[in-house]
């Protein structure tokens, strides 16, 4: 016996090595769909656990609801695409601090 493995790869033909390859990414794929799905479940658990507790939150589970949807066929519409990209903007817009115009104004004199 040796004390090192020895490497069956290098002993196959170029088909076998190749279909040793790929089952071995077939098998990494379906390991990571399923850590994926797992992950899923758990964000969705928590998503659905409790109400939003401000219009922030209420936004995240709208933008993950719209990421599902996005994947789907139906959402290839070109309509539906521009719906969701202006319900994403409108959410960046309506969830940024509001501008103050007058912040360059010099403060107004105190009155005694």
């Amino acid at each position: 016996m040796t004390e090192h493995p020895i490497c069956l790869d290098n002993h196959r033909g170029m088909s076998a090595q190749k279909a040793t390859e790929l089952r071995r990414l077939v098998t990494e794929v379906a390991a990571d769909r399923a850590r994926l799905k797992a992950r899923q479940d758990e964000l969705e658990q928590q998503l659905v656990a409790a109400p939003a507790a401000d219009w922030a939150e209420a936004v995240e589970k709208a933008r993950y609801l719209l990421a599902l949807f996005a994947a789907t066929s139906e959402a290839e519409d070109p309509r539906r695409k521009q719906l969701i990209a202006n319900l994403l903007d409108d959410f960046e817009r309506l969830l940024s601090p509001p501008i103050n115009e007058h912040a360059d104004a010099s403060p107004l004199p105190e009155e005694k």
